[in-house]
């Protein structure tokens, strides 16, 4: 059971995914004391959202699914959010969107179930999640950064080559990551308000990936970002909450 230690609510979590995103954030926030969870570290932090500061909590959560669908009902269970935001990175498919696009998931599907007994568009199905993103004030675009609302594919693994017709094809995808949609059934089954904004790193194609093997590619890529969203998320908090929208000062 969760330690009960602390205040039992926060209004906005931030959830991180992987290893490398959360290296970011940590860097972004030196002076924050971070505290353990059975998942990974966690710490509070004050941001100007408007009106004033207001304390968010920056959770990681861990890569992959398993990690991903146990740690967002950890926090939700734990601190029960107004709001539940995932920030981070996500593969695009190449000829469908441009690297840098930030992705604001409307849709998640997991497309890694692989079902031989019954209907596997059945199985599908129920673990696809249509987030509610009408709660959002003031509209969903971005300012300074490209802003794609669409659909996002994610498995326990990276985008392959020889899938990216079957992707585009079947579900229309343009991008995939591995824990939008753990995060996003988790946060259905809660009712809490989940927002999912993904920034694309590299590039899949016919030809493979521009970052596969190339992790310092990567981890440049996931450090601007990081850098972009965590600049922004001021202005998506005030619009979750109708406040004023103000940038990161």
């Amino acid at each position: 059971m969760p330690e009960k230690t602390d205040c039992p609510h926060r209004a906005v979590i931030v959830l991180i995914s992987a290893n490398t995103e959360w290296q970011v954030i940590r860097r972004l926030f030196p002076a924050a004391r971070p505290r353990s969870s059975p998942y990974g570290e966690w710490f509070d932090v004050d941001l100007d959202v408007g009106v004033g500061g207001e304390p968010i909590l920056f959770f990681h959560g861990g890569w992959g699914k398993i990690a991903a669908a146990a740690s967002t009902q950890y926090v939700i269970g734990r601190w029960s959010p107004r709001l539940l935001i995932n920030l981070g990175t996500c593969g695009g498919i190449e000829g469908k969107v441009e690297r840098g696009t930030i992705i604001l998931a409307e849709r998640t599907v997991v497309y890694d179930i692989i079902e031989q007994m019954g209907d596997p568009d059945e199985h599908l199905a129920h673990y696809a999640v249509d987030l509610d993103l009408s709660w959002l004030a003031n509209g969903w675009h971005g300012e300074g950064f490209r802003v794609m609302r669409t659909l996002l594919v994610s498995a326990d693994r990276d985008l392959l080559a020889e899938e990216i017709p079957h992707l585009k094809e079947r579900f229309g995808a343009v991008a995939g990551d591995w824990e939008s949609g753990a995060i996003a059934w988790v946060a259905a089954r809660n009712d809490t308000r989940c927002l999912i904004l993904r920034g694309v790193t590299d590039l899949v194609g016919s030809h493979g990936g521009e970052a596969y093997g190339d992790m310092g590619l990567y981890v440049e890529n996931t450090t601007q970002v990081m850098e972009s969203l965590v600049g922004w998320l001021p202005s998506w908090i005030a619009r979750t909450s109708g406040l004023p929208i103000a940038g990161m000062q």
